[in-house]
């Protein structure tokens, strides 16, 4: 078996593609309608995507403390500046559970929380 995408409902789709591709680093693989009043895009930056589904008449629950995806990085002090300087708010961490790794948490714009990952 093998992980090939995961799903999430967003409230706006132009202004979540902007936020995966502008902060995040995804790409737009591709975009098309989904029914009516609905339409998908799939993003990706490896084998694995992000499936992000819009339906203007569907309310979205509240996301909490979790689910949450990860995103790993090269350089965690870094990754934390690009996101300051572009807005993002870091509402948690930077936290080091072990010698090898350090994260630190965002929320995309519909509330899901984001792990930034550095692992050594």
């Amino acid at each position: 078996m093998k992980f090939i995408f995961a799903t999430i409902h967003v409230k706006n789709l132009e202004d979540s593609i902007r936020f995966y591709e502008e902060v995040i680093g995804l790409k737009l693989v591709r975009r098309f309608p989904g029914g009516p009043k609905t339409e998908i895009a799939f993003l990706a930056d490896g084998p694995a995507e992000l499936e992000l589904i819009c339906n203007k008449d569907e309310e979205l629950s509240q996301y909490g403390e979790y689910p949450s995806l990860g995103f790993e990085v090269d350089d965690l002090d870094q990754a934390m500046e690009v996101m300051k300087a572009q807005g993002v708010e870091i509402v948690s961490g930077p936290i080091q559970p072990n010698p090898k790794t350090r994260f630190f948490f965002i929320q995309d714009p519909d509330g899901l929380h984001l792990e930034i990952i550095e692992q050594k």
